[in-house]
């Protein structure tokens, strides 16, 4: 009977831990919760130049000659109306037209223009660009995923929220944790932080007041007598830990870190009024109070048709955001510890599809690409690898996923090569090695300061 009675009063809490939040195990740091996921991984002896990184995930694919590689001698049916590309801080590096405060930022960042990896499928190129593999019988973890479990619980990591954030929607393209489990999945925000409140999952909730949720609790502490009548009980004991870590992020620190009017509004205006912009202030907030990985899932840029009447809304919103987000970075001391880096799962096709259906689209294009690193160990004002002169092909210097995520690992102070713990007892590198068979150009030693 006392069995019978515990399980039911055992259900009641788990409602409680996942109810509160839907924040899951990851606020939870050992325990049961360990057996969900990998081995406690062994700590690097690399020493580590970056902190964290924030991820602006170009969702569907950014066009590279709309973007950081314009190709004007192409003509009209490569670059389009982006004809005049701009000069940038830098000598001798220009970027295109509907970038101008980026422009001013170069000095900050450094431009990959030969990303490759052939493959145009959405799900296999996010799985490519974001774990460094191409598909086999092991799902891997994202970069997200592995950064979380070298610099998470398991080493120390007492932050309010998970190490591992998406703002805002989860990405959908694959499981990011892969075989290491719940424990390493990016808790996704969902909300608005353009919106008052940031409706944060299970942290912050539209209109419910402080003192609503304390009287729940109250509430709540009153109906559990069965709790109450087995206080020493070990199992009861954990499951309280729980709720209350859920009530410190319902009432206490956590709810702050999200409030984005603690942030002067000139600075909030700066960033822009757009979800992107916000989500961009906010995963400084998110770095700066300790979190190690945070993406920004920036949605829209799967631009099939009408590509160009896109760019013309999305590139300022890109622009404002992501320009002031390096400077802020930089004003606060936080951009020598914090890797920014930008790419979507690939590029698009450099020659305009202006026939029907697509009206001026571009498709997806997996053969070169572009990302931005900047911070945390790379140097900024360079220019890596190029493309040929349509950014048909990688004319020099192919940099491939797990070439530039090998790279961001060594100055996080992860060694690439090293081993990849996990529950099976696998024999795993935490990337592929030249004994897998694949390709490489190597580590981005021209960028890693």
């Amino acid at each position: 009977m006392r069995n019978k009675n515990a399980s039911h009063a055992i259900t009641r809490r788990e409602a409680i831990k996942w109810g509160l939040g839907a924040l899951g195990g990851a606020f939870v740091g050992g325990g049961a919760l360990r057996a969900w996921g990998a081995a406690a991984p062994v700590a690097s002896a690399r020493p580590a130049r970056a902190k964290a990184v924030i991820q602006i995930w170009m969702w569907g694919g950014p066009a590279h000659l709309d973007t950081f590689d314009p190709k004007p001698d192409a003509g009209y049916d490569y670059c389009g109306p982006y004809k005049s590309p701009i000069a940038t801080n830098v000598d001798g590096i220009q970027i295109a037209e509907g970038l101008p405060l980026l422009a001013k930022q170069a000095d900050k960042y450094s431009i990959i223009r030969s990303m490759t990896h052939g493959n145009n499928g959405h799900e296999t190129a996010s799985y490519l660009t974001q774990t460094g593999r191409f598909p086999d019988r092991l799902v891997y973890p994202c970069a997200g995923a592995v950064v979380s479990l070298f610099k998470g619980y398991d080493h120390g990591y007492k932050g309010f929220v998970p190490p591992y954030v998406v703002l805002t929607d989860p990405q959908g393209r694959f499981s990011e944790s892969g075989f290491l489990g719940q424990k390493y999945k990016p808790f996704a925000t969902g909300g608005d932080p353009n919106k008052t409140p940031f409706a944060v999952e299970g942290i912050v909730a539209q209109g419910i007041t402080e003192e609503r949720q304390k009287a729940r609790r109250d509430l709540l502490h009153q109906l559990d007598t069965l709790g109450k009548s087995m206080p020493t009980h070990p199992q009861f004991a954990r499951f309280d830990q729980c709720e209350d870590k859920a009530y410190q992020l319902l009432l206490g620190d956590a709810a702050k870190l999200f409030d984005l009017g603690q942030e002067k509004d000139e600075l909030r205006d700066q960033y822009g009024r757009t979800t992107f912009g916000q989500s961009c202030l906010m995963a400084r907030r998110l770095v700066e109070n300790g979190v190690p990985y945070v993406t920004i899932n920036y949605k829209g840029w799967d631009t099939h048709k009408q590509h160009f009447e896109s760019m013309r809304r999305m590139l300022p919103d890109l622009d404002k955001g992501m320009a002031t987000l390096l400077q802020d970075l930089s004003d606060r001391g936080l951009l020598d510890s914090t890797i920014v880096w930008w790419s979507g799962e690939f590029g698009r096709t450099p020659r305009i599809l202006w026939e029907s259906p697509w009206n001026g689209g571009r498709n997806h294009f997996g053969a070169c690409f572009s990302a931005v690193v900047a911070g945390g160990g790379f140097k900024g004002g360079h220019v890596v690898g190029a493309s040929d002169a349509k950014g048909e092909t990688v004319k020099d210097r192919p940099v491939y996923p797990h070439d530039l995520i090998g790279s961001m690992y060594e100055l996080l102070g992860i060694d690439p090569d090293g081993p990849l713990p996990n529950s099976k007892g696998m024999d795993l590198t935490i990337l592929p090695t030249v004994r897998d068979g694949v390709k490489s150009g190597g580590r981005l030693k021209e960028i890693m300061g």
